[in-house]
């Protein structure tokens, strides 16, 4: 089966498992917004932006920063979004 993560999690919430909430952005801007709105929900300026394809090793393909402010949330999630992933389950092909 093939989900990405923040479709696991909704599965999961619909079951009534706490999970960490989070928001899909698929734009910079989008991003930012979500960003600011984790702020406001949860008062902290630290986020985590994560790529998501159907292959593990995110995080060591460098698809998953954290971003320390609104600032980093920009340049982080340029970086990210639209990427081409590299990752042991990707192959050198990767995915976007």
């Amino acid at each position: 089966m093939n989900i990405h993560e923040y479709q696991g999690k909704s599965i999961l919430k619909s079951y009534g498992v706490a999970i960490q909430e989070g928001v899909v952005a698929e734009t910079v801007e989008q991003a930012v917004a979500a960003a600011k709105e984790m702020k406001t929900k949860y008062n902290s300026d630290w986020v985590v932006i994560k790529a998501q394809i159907h292959a593990g090793g995110r995080g060591k393909g460098g698809g998953v920063k954290l971003a320390k402010n609104i600032d980093e949330v920009k340049e982080k999630a340029g970086a990210i979004i639209g990427m081409q992933l590299i990752t042991p389950q990707t192959g050198a092909k990767g995915k976007r």
